[in-house]
């Protein structure tokens, strides 16, 4: 070492003294010390957000061409999920059961309160629809009613999604009783 004294040997390696801290100039000797270490390691001085000449840059690979690509739309982006489960629904020959089970699920919203209180979707097989009302007075109401359903049903579901409607009044109580059941005329009365 030099024949310095201590206190001078201290305020050269850059330790807190209470001479440094008082100093203006201590941060700009500090930022002067630091790049001159830099330079002598070979590093060089760049603008902020740019690499360094001859640093290592990232190079996107096949699909990647526009990451970054900014504020406008871009292949990368979220895609919307209704197109690609269509597409996936055509692909795998799934439109037409997804279609009944629209039918089924949204009748309500398809033919309206008043008349979804009075008729219910039976069944719904091969493109046959069936429904049962709750009485035979809205059977009937139903069957004149068959055209503008079957329209409505058209524009709702698509239009080869139903094909045939059968319209059933209400169920009745069945008078067979047990395996061995004669068919006959049963009781006098109708319900349907």
């Amino acid at each position: 070492m030099t024949d310095r004294p201590e206190k001078d040997q201290a305020a050269a390696d850059g330790a807190d003294t209470p001479a440094a801290e008082e100093s203006p100039d201590a941060a700009r000797q500090a930022l002067a010390r630091a790049r001159a270490a830099a330079a002598a390691k070979g590093l060089r001085r760049t603008a902020p957000g740019r690499p360094a000449p001859g640093s290592r840059r990232f190079r996107p690979g096949p699909g990647l061409g526009d990451v970054g690509s900014g504020a406008g739309p871009s292949r990368r982006d979220p895609q919307p999920l209704g197109p690609i489960v269509d597409k996936m629904f055509a692909e795998r020959g799934w439109s037409a059961p997804v279609s009944m089970g629209g039918v089924v699920g949204r009748w309500r919203e398809i033919v309206g309160d008043h008349l979804a209180e009075h008729c219910v979707v039976e069944t719904f097989d091969d493109s046959v629809l069936v429904l049962r009302a709750d009485s035979t007075a809205w059977a009937t109401q139903l069957r004149l009613l068959q055209p503008q359903l079957e329209r409505r049903l058209a524009e709702e579901v698509g239009e080869d999604t139903v094909t045939e409607i059968v319209i059933r009044g209400p169920g009745g109580p069945t008078w067979t009783r047990g395996p061995r059941s004669v068919r006959g005329r049963g009781p006098r009365d109708t319900y349907g």
